[in-house]
């Protein structure tokens, strides 16, 4: 299983830190969030950024291992 943890307004919107997830692909991961926690984390999902294992993800195709650890982090604002 997959560890997300969410934060700032993600964390809001899905209404919990983290949570294990069944996925294969970030891609996957997203659609049973989405559909985990309704369009309210779907339309926050669209403008965020991906750790995975610590790493950028840009590529939501690219395959996650079982132990993944995904860090959803929303926009932030301030300097």
């Amino acid at each position: 299983m997959v560890l997300v943890r969410y934060f700032a307004a993600a964390r809001a919107a899905a209404g919990v830190s983290e949570e294990k997830v069944s996925a294969a692909t970030l891609a996957d991961l997203l659609s049973v969030v989405s559909q985990a926690h309704g369009p309210k984390l779907a339309s926050v999902l669209e403008r965020c950024s991906f750790l995975v294992d610590g790493l950028a993800r840009h590529d939501r195709n690219a395959p996650l291992a079982a132990d993944s650890v995904v860090d959803v982090l929303p926009p932030f604002a301030g300097g």
